[in-house]
């Protein structure tokens, strides 16, 4: 006789908040994880007004949480120190006053231990307020919460970049990795698209920034578009051929900028004994001929195009070019922190759409037709910057896993270059 099969008993269903504590609590374990290898005298130092301090970093992103989570939904939540606001909010006029950026530096005060202390102290009042039953408002605000801070995981990087390329002892973040010994690039190959109306922003059900909508319809024309980003090689040709000194490829405030400021380079890049070398999170090191270019400015990149005969792409073409590339590549994950040689060329696809550098594109950081921004202080997050900025898209080799996406815009000033930022190529139709 057979033995009767035993039942089962029923799947538990996992509350959407255990998955959502789930990603908060790594996402906070993974920008400290990012801090450990740095001492306490590296976490408090300015490198520009641009960059911030490890440390602000570690307290802004908890402040974030504390301001926008728990004190609105957490009723028996206690405000860990209340002069908190004032050092640690970055740009909310909503929320208050603030210490000046350029400043940030200054704040020897709080120390190192209050603060991870305050990290630990809203850790618990996070998951308290979730295993409770948060409302849907403060759960939609805990992700974009754990958002914010991807973004600042990426800063915190770049930020630790700038100081130590300052620093004339040239200290690495981390102990150099085997390197494989650089070559020269493969051509450049270029793709057709035939353009048409295409639509544009998150389409999706998954998180996005306010500044990703509403999914709209555009225009484009037919274009061509490199196969890959510039890389390091083509960049020493611009530089030998005199393109920092040659005006008419310069946008005027790019070249006042350039001659103001001695640009002759990237960002970290430096000639010793005859040899280029680039300043990584490993410490100085050999520029690597294949990788593609980083740390230039929109300037720089528009004036390379031009020099090469081309044009930057819009964000649109970037975009629907992007449909066809899967949502992988050399990002923070990957462990390599610096850019990487293209991998074999793809049939009637781009390669590093995702990873490695943020790519220029030509567009203005502009709202969308339709678009509103959030109401309140919430609503400062994007709004506000678009103006006067450029779009910038696919992550680069410090952009943390689950962050990015074809829809993702990012924006900076023409002039900054301290980003992991690059570019690649457009051109019109043939």
């Amino acid at each position: 006789m057979a033995e009767p099969a035993l039942a089962l008993p029923p799947p538990q269903t996992r509350r959407a908040e255990d998955d959502l504590l789930a990603l908060l609590m790594a996402t906070r374990d993974l920008t400290l994880d990012l801090a450990a290898p740095l001492e306490p005298e590296d976490m408090v130092a300015q490198a520009m007004e641009e960059a911030s301090p490890t440390k602000w970093h570690l307290a802004h992103t908890t402040w974030f949480f504390e301001t926008f989570v728990l004190a609105p939904f957490l009723p028996a939540y206690r405000l860990f120190d209340p002069a908190f606001g004032y050092c640690f909010n970055s740009y909310y006029e909503a929320a208050g006053a603030r210490q000046p950026r350029p400043k940030r530096g200054l704040l020897t005060r709080p120390t190192l231990d209050r603060v991870l202390g305050y990290r630990r102290h809203v850790d618990d009042a996070l998951q308290t307020l979730l295993e409770a039953g948060a409302p849907q408002e403060a759960r939609r605000r805990i992700e974009l919460g754990v958002h914010h801070e991807q973004q600042h995981q990426e800063l915190l990087l770049t930020d630790i970049l700038a100081l130590f390329a300052a620093n004339p002892l040239r200290p690495a973040y981390r102990p150099a990795r085997p390197r494989l010994a650089g070559r020269a690039p493969e051509p450049m190959r270029w793709l057709s698209f035939a353009g048409g109306v295409t639509p544009i922003g998150h389409g999706g059900t998954g998180f996005r920034f306010d500044n990703e909508a509403p999914r709209h319809e555009a225009l484009i024309a037919p274009f061509r578009l490199a196969d890959r980003p510039v890389a390091n090689a083509e960049w020493l040709e611009f530089i030998a051929d005199g393109g920092y000194r040659t005006a008419t490829l310069w946008l005027s405030d790019g070249w006042d900028r350039a001659q103001r400021e001695g640009w002759r380079a990237p960002a970290y890049w430096e000639r010793r004994d005859g040899e280029w070398l680039a300043m990584t999170l490993e410490g100085l090191a050999p520029l690597a001929p294949d990788a593609p270019v980083a740390h230039v400015g929109f300037y720089e990149a528009d004036a390379f195009a031009r020099w090469a005969g081309k044009r930057l792409p819009t964000e649109f073409e970037w975009e629907a070019a992007a449909a066809l590339a899967p949502v992988a590549g050399n990002l923070l994950a990957s462990g390599a922190l610096r850019p990487l040689a293209a991998a074999e060329p793809l049939r009637r696809r781009p390669r590093q759409m995702f990873g490695d550098v943020w790519e220029w594109t030509a567009s203005a950081h502009l709202p969308y037709p339709g678009y509103e921004p959030p109401p309140g202080a919430i609503g400062e997050y994007n709004a506000k910057f678009m103006c006067d900025q450029h779009v910038l898209r696919g992550g680069s080799c410090l952009t943390p896993p689950g962050h990015i996406r074809p829809s993702y815009r990012n924006f900076l000033y023409a002039r900054q270059r301290w980003q992991c930022s690059g570019l690649r190529l457009a051109a019109e139709a043939r």
